[in-house]
């Protein structure tokens, strides 16, 4: 038996486990420090019976760093009006910073269940989407999200240090009722990271 609940300090220092695979990003302590402090409850842990760290969230809430050209994103339409001119503006939204599962709990529902967490959070402060990167060659995450209701948006090429792409992958919330924060075919979309923030 597991159970679900809000990360504290002390948990950095038993991460080992899920942070050993090859496919998860790996951050220093400042980074998750960062997020504790700003925001809290985007940062959950599943604990195993034993104490163990069976698997993390980190996510935060934002939009683009640069001030909107239009004063009030309320709309569908607004956000199509303001993409179309600025492609890479991202509106509110949540984002899923590190989603990561021990290998010896993988399976069990955890990545689903910290996602959700997440998506309720987004729904609750007005968000428009939840999006995440992801390696193209983790074609294990790709599919679990894909059965989360997750759908690629765009490629970034050699997004990570070791020049790997990634995929930005995206689900709409309830506030984007007509689905205008997604596309089809983003596989084949491709930007450079410097388009990216």
């Amino acid at each position: 038996m597991s159970s679900l609940r809000p990360m504290v300090p002390m948990d950095l220092l038993k991460f080992n486990e899920c942070n050993l695979d090859h496919l998860t990003e790996t951050y220093n302590i400042a980074f998750y420090l960062e997020y504790l402090t700003k925001w809290p409850q985007l940062c959950q842990v599943v604990e195993g019976r034993e104490g163990r760290i069976q698997a993390y969230i980190l996510g935060k809430v934002e939009s683009s760093p640069f001030p909107c050209p239009i004063s009030s994103i309320e709309t569908p339409a607004d956000i199509a009006k303001l993409t179309k001119r600025w492609p890479n503006y991202l509106p509110w939204h949540a984002h899923i910073t590190c989603l990561t599962v021990a290998p010896s709990a993988r399976r069990l529902g955890h990545a689903t269940r910290l996602s959700e967490v997440l998506e309720q959070v987004g729904d609750r402060e007005g968000c428009w989407f939840v999006d995440l990167f992801v390696r193209v060659e983790n074609t294990a995450a790709i599919e679990l999200y894909k059965k989360m209701g997750y759908s690629v948006y765009r490629r970034i090429i050699g997004y990570y240090n070791d020049d790997s792409d990634a995929f930005d992958m995206r689900k709409p919330l309830s506030r984007d009722k007509e689905r205008k924060t997604v596309r089809k075919n983003g596989e084949n979309v491709r930007v450079d990271p410097s388009e990216v923030w």
